[in-house]
């Protein structure tokens, strides 16, 4: 690194997988990162509802790897026992008619739960969660960072890594960098209502997932088909654009238009036991994305897989390569 330059201390804000794969890959470097996580717990979206009961994957479902640098982490993953390949018999929905998937891509699940590929990533590193950064200030060449729950911050930082959606981003980044504001501001992102439902009247069907095509519904999942998971609970995802229309209704008014189309679906919800979940920000992003985005001159960064394309392995890219560009100041 360039000495007149050089960086010692970052602070990474979120810890998603984009944000974890940039802290990870800044610490092999010998850099000092902090990172602060408004959840009680690392994953971001790759993330697990867990009762007495049952457990769900209520975020990703699952993921894929076609970058060799992906590929190359994954592995290390599977060896881990962190992640494990899941080879479901899928179906596809569409125009009123069932049929099967002749999808060959390998799927990933993380194991024993979609957030345990998180937890993993999270090891050995400084993580404040709980800690909601609300407001970023530039003073003499160093980053202070006030929070929701404590105020100021103590430590001082050289950098700071935006690892949160756009809108988020967007927030803390007013009056900081006009061009970083309008980038966040361009990102195009939608919701997600999600629906974990145990039905114990429905049959076994002759899926284990299914693609719904042009319904309020667009996933559904049986989480028992995962390796390592038990139990009949299902969990379904309404479609990008319905639950972007209808972000804001109730829980209740949400859970009774996905029951209504579930059971268009052959699904009996008689004595269903149904808990929901509304992602704010799931899906969508850059129109055309640009990996990462990277300011030198006043030490701030985002990455994100609103940036890259989408999906978790864009969001781990995003997150690495903005790492590697920082290793080039």
């Amino acid at each position: 690194m360039n000495g007149s330059k050089a960086i010692h201390r970052v602070a990474v804000i979120g810890a998603g997988i984009s944000g974890l794969a940039c802290a990870r890959e800044l610490q092999s470097l010998g850099i000092s990162v902090d990172v602060f996580e408004k959840s009680r717990g690392p994953s971001g979206r790759m993330s697990t509802r867990r009762t007495q009961d049952w457990s769900a994957d209520h975020g990703a479902q699952y993921f894929t790897a076609r970058d060799p640098r992906f590929i190359e982490e994954v592995q290390s993953w599977l060896q881990a026992g962190t992640v494990a390949v899941w080879e479901p018999k899928l179906k596809v929905y569409e125009a009123k008619t069932w049929r099967d998937s002749h999808s060959q891509d390998i799927r990933y699940v993380g194991t024993p739960h979609m957030n345990s590929t998180g937890k993993y990533l999270a090891e050995g590193l400084s993580i404040q969660y709980e800690t909601t950064i609300s407001q970023l200030e530039r003073r003499e060449h160093q980053w202070h960072l006030q929070c929701s729950e404590a105020n100021e911050i103590t430590a001082l930082y050289d950098f700071v890594v935006l690892a949160i959606p756009a809108p988020q981003a967007s927030t803390l980044l007013k009056g900081l960098d006009s061009r970083a504001t309008d980038i966040a501001d361009a990102a195009q992102m939608k919701a997600c209502w999600t629906m974990m439902a145990h039905l114990p009247n429905q049959l076994n069907r002759d899926f284990d997932a299914a693609f719904i095509n042009q319904e309020i519904i667009s996933w559904i999942c049986q989480s028992g088909s995962k390796p390592m998971r038990q139990g009949s609970t299902w969990t379904i995802h309404g479609s990008p654009d319905w639950s972007q229309d209808h972000v804001e209704l109730s829980k209740e008014d949400a859970q009774y238009q996905m029951v209504q189309c579930l059971t268009s679906l052959g699904f009996n919800c008689e004595d269903a036991d149904i808990s929901m979940h509304r992602w704010r920000y799931a899906s969508g992003g850059l129109k055309n994305g640009i990996g990462y985005l990277l300011l030198p001159i006043i030490g701030l960064g985002l990455c994100g897989d609103w940036l890259n394309g989408g999906r978790v392995e864009g969001a781990w890219l995003s997150g690495f390569n903005l790492a590697l560009a920082l290793k080039q100041i």
